[in-house]
């Protein structure tokens, strides 16, 4: 069970850090959803070049970390690693959740295209990940 779990996590955070990396090159498709507004006027926000590698970066290791969990690789790592396993779900649940004026569950402007894609793509997948990782960690423990 973790073993398909952490392979249904490697794969989502590697289709993740690949959208990512496509931006980063110049791609421009599904650009106009990600980005919070306040109306449906397109967007004239930009993300730094060098904040969407990080990003990509970040997911890519998520993914790398996860296909560890898997036990298809194996590769020694410190034991501080092992709190990532509680960090990242954590990340995505507070995602989830939002911040309440734009992004998640309980945000407050829903009519923009960014706000459709959160309902019903961008807050489900994190809330998805979130789950998934809390029950890999907690399947371990109690087996």
């Amino acid at each position: 069970m973790i073993t398909i779990l952490s392979i249904i996590l490697f794969l989502t955070f590697i289709m993740l850090g690949s959208f990512h990396v496509y931006w980063l090159v110049g791609g421009t498709w599904g650009l106009d959803r990600v980005f919070p507004t306040k109306g449906n006027e397109p967007t004239t926000f930009s993300i730094p070049k060098f904040a969407t590698l990080i990003v990509a970066l970040g997911l890519f290791l998520f993914g790398g970390l996860y296909l560890l969990k898997s036990g298809l690789v194996v590769v020694q790592v410190p034991s501080w690693v092992s709190y990532a396993y509680w960090f990242i779900p954590a990340i995505f649940m507070v995602r989830a959740i939002g911040e309440f004026k734009y992004v998640g569950f309980f945000k407050k402007i829903k009519d923009t295209k960014f706000a459709k894609a959160d309902t019903k793509l961008f807050t489900p997948l994190c809330l998805g990940i979130g789950v998934i990782g809390i029950v890999i960690q907690l399947w371990k423990s109690f087996s």
